[in-house]
């Protein structure tokens, strides 16, 4: 340390009058700019210090309107004395950290959002390389009238090589999608339909699924190796060969055979034993829709699984033993305690669903769409048709959003 002292003097020793002078002034500059920070963290600590006081004041008036007697009220208003004491306390204590602060180092608020958005900084710039620039073009093809140009002709459409002309057509797609095409608009209706019943068929059994696999029994990891699996391998070829559609890109025989093996309907006659087949048309319509396809299901369910079972390995073991010790059944365990600790899950989960069921290619519309833009090379319009779906799966998805949102519980630590 006193080598180091000497350096330092020595260093000074060795400056100009005018060195040491810029050096002062920047050393000014800095801890001036160090107490504007301290002053600017301890203004907002006030204020939210201040907000938290007014939401003491304001549950206390709401507690004593409910009630006349002098005792609850009474009651009342010492916890509310012992709230604002202990929020006193560590306001101070927050006070006297920032005060003492060197106003250089970043808040662990800040430091949080700053990784979050270095998490995040790779999908970003690939966002803005890959993605901006189709959905630009996009909107274009939406509002325009498009015509492929071969390299020969480029010159009559004011081109210089080949590519696609696009000319202004006064809304013409959107006007046509909506009030003229009734193959779009009815098949909007039933794409609509057709989602509601698989979005809440996959929830109910990725969380059933979950709190399964969540249980202590031999062999779990293997168990949740299994319903994830068809998440990896069930792409492309692979879903289709077990789906039997294969033989649209060439393949024949083996794969109509092969898709066979995951077909449900082993439903048809647990519904005919259980006396359930001829209840309603409906009713049977909608299962048989449903229970179709089972792997398509687990296909469907295995992220929403892997979030559920993330968020049921967040609730503590204390928790269940508390709630053994009161005499709480297992039942009443999972809608009082599991259901409300990871219903915030369930929204990420209906978020996810709603978004993937939309974009699913197999559905009514994305196949209307990606017939225009492949067979019919009408870009524009197959544009426009999907900015539509895509703005009506957008409100839909704002309302379901809205409400389900007001019933979720946030558990603050």
């Amino acid at each position: 340390m006193e080598d180091n002292n000497k350096k330092n003097e020595s260093n000074t020793k060795e400056k100009t009058p005018e060195q040491l002078k810029a050096i002062q002034e920047k050393n000014e500059k800095a801890e001036q700019k160090r107490s504007a920070y301290r002053a600017k963290r301890l203004k907002k600590h006030e204020a939210d210090t201040a907000r938290e006081f007014k939401k003491i004041d304001k549950a206390e008036e709401k507690e004593k309107s409910k009630t006349q007697d002098p005792t609850v009220i009474r009651e009342i208003e010492l916890l509310a004395i012992k709230q604002r004491e202990e929020l006193k306390a560590v306001s101070e204590q927050r006070g006297r950290v920032i005060a003492s602060s060197t106003g250089s180092r970043l808040s662990y608020e800040r430091k949080k959002g700053l990784y979050g958005y270095g998490f995040i900084s790779i999908w970003i710039i690939g966002v803005i390389l890959i993605f901006i620039g189709p959905l630009i073009m996009s909107i274009q093809y939406s509002f325009s009238e498009t015509t492929l140009v071969s390299k020969d002709n480029a010159a009559e459409y004011g081109m210089k090589t080949a590519g696609i002309h696009l000319e202004w057509n006064d809304f013409r797609h959107y006007k046509y999608a909506l009030t003229t095409d009734g193959k779009f608009s009815v098949g909007l209706v039933q794409t609509l339909g057709d989602m509601v019943p698989q979005i809440i068929m996959v929830l109910i059994f990725s969380l059933f699924v979950a709190v399964l696999l969540n249980q202590k029994f031999k062999g779990r990891t293997l168990m949740r190796a299994i319903f994830f699996f068809p998440v990896l391998i069930a792409t492309g070829p692979v879903i289709m060969v077990i789906n039997g559609t294969m033989s649209a890109q060439g393949a024949t025989g083996d794969a109509a055979q092969f898709s066979t093996m995951f077909q449900a309907d082993m439903v048809d006659g647990f519904m005919r034993f259980l006396g359930l087949y001829n209840v309603s048309e409906e009713f049977t319509t909608f299962i048989g829709n449903v229970t179709s396809d089972i792997f398509n299901l687990l296909w469907k369910s295995g992220i929403q699984i892997l979030i559920f079972l993330s968020a049921l390995q967040q609730i503590p073991t204390s928790a269940k033993e508390a709630a053994s010790m009161e005499g709480a059944t297992a039942w009443e365990f999972f809608w009082k305690i599991t259901f409300p600790t990871i219903s915030p899950m369930i929204l990420a989960n209906l978020i996810y669903t709603i978004i993937d069921t939309f974009s699913d290619s197999n559905n009514f519309i994305m196949r209307l769409v990606m017939a225009q833009v492949g067979q019919n090379q009408n870009f524009g319009y197959g544009a426009a048709m999907a900015w539509i779906y895509f703005g009506i799966i957008a409100v839909a998805l704002a309302i379901v959003v809205g409400i389900v949102s007001r019933f979720i519980f946030y558990q603050v630590d």
